[in-house]
């Protein structure tokens, strides 16, 4: 494998992974490396700020592992289970402080769990109908992987940001 200094789609294909599905793949574990990196060591007393206003690195954590499991469960042509309508409930709600690493190692096995339905998906499948959401909303097989990777990429940009404005509050508060 290339040197982790490039990014995961300068390194060449993922194994396994049909082409047409690359980019899904390479957007995936980019945004995975970049948040494992990120979130080390992340104070949890941080984990559900809220500056500006913005987000909590707490929901973005959720919520990018959430969505990854819900569009690919509609890629799969399924309804979401009663477990995944309450875990999208709790998107948000702060829990104790604690540690980050439970929501960082939560998200890594959606990410896993998403290489693996990419690797067995038939490219022929790709444009074939699926209905999202309770109201069965028009897309294709593609349509909803592609949304799951660009997704997954605005919410890991909104995460960098308001992780490193807290953890530079943080010190500047210390000082």
């Amino acid at each position: 494998m290339a040197e982790k200094k490039y990014e995961v789609w300068l390194r060449g294909p993922v194994e396994d992974i049909p082409a047409l599905l690359q980019p899904v793949a390479h957007a995936l574990m980019q945004a995975r490396e970049e948040i494992n990196t990120l979130m080390e060591g992340f104070p949890g007393a941080l984990l559900w700020e809220k500056p500006a206003g913005v987000a909590s690195p707490g929901f973005h954590l959720q919520h990018i592992g959430g969505v990854i499991n819900r569009l690919f469960t509609y890629a799969r042509g399924e309804k979401l289970s009663e477990d995944q309508m309450a875990a999208l409930k709790q998107e948000g709600t702060p829990t104790a402080p604690g540690d980050a690493g439970a929501f960082v190692e939560q998200l890594n096995r959606e990410v896993d769990e998403a290489l693996l339905q990419l690797a067995a998906t038939d490219e022929t499948s790709l444009t074939a109908f699926r209905g999202v959401g309770r109201a069965q909303l028009p897309s294709t097989v593609l349509g909803i992987l592609v949304h799951a990777a660009e997704h997954t990429m605005r919410h890991t940009g909104q995460l960098l940001v308001t992780v490193r404005v807290l953890k530079n509050r943080s010190l500047n508060s210390e000082t």
